[in-house]
């Protein structure tokens, strides 16, 4: 398996740094495109464990739309193959002392690239 191809690694990032953007800025819409379309997706936050894509796109649309920006580091972006993707990253929000986690697994489905499993947490740093 060919790890980190060039062009398969820049899609990739492409569209991670597309759902930085839409979760900053509160983008729902564009958030919600990125999450695959299933009951089989996960994403486990920082109080919520949340299955299938309904439960993902209500907790989106509940969610406060202010204190949203937050500042990357060590982003690692890994890409297997032609069709499957991990994205993980620490981040920090003004005023934290803490320090923000989060990973995606990234899979090309319908011919474009979807998270289909997230988590987020906190731990002191």
């Amino acid at each position: 398996m060919d790890i980190n191809i060039p062009t398969i690694l820049a899609e990739v990032t492409d569209a991670f740094q597309r759902y930085e953007a839409a979760l900053v800025n509160n983008d729902v819409k564009t958030l919600d495109s990125l999450f695959w379309t299933s009951e089989h997706v996960i994403r486990y936050g920082q109080t919520e464990n949340l299955h299938g894509d309904k439960e993902i796109l209500a907790f989106r649309q509940s969610r406060p739309s202010k204190g949203l920006e937050r500042s990357l580091r060590k982003t690692v972006i890994t890409t297997f193959g032609h069709d499957f993707a991990t994205a993980n990253t620490e981040f920090t929000k003004p005023g934290q002392h803490r320090v923000g986690r989060q990973s995606h697994s990234w899979a090309r489905l319908e011919n474009r690239w979807q998270i289909v499993a997230a988590h987020v947490s906190w731990m002191d740093e």
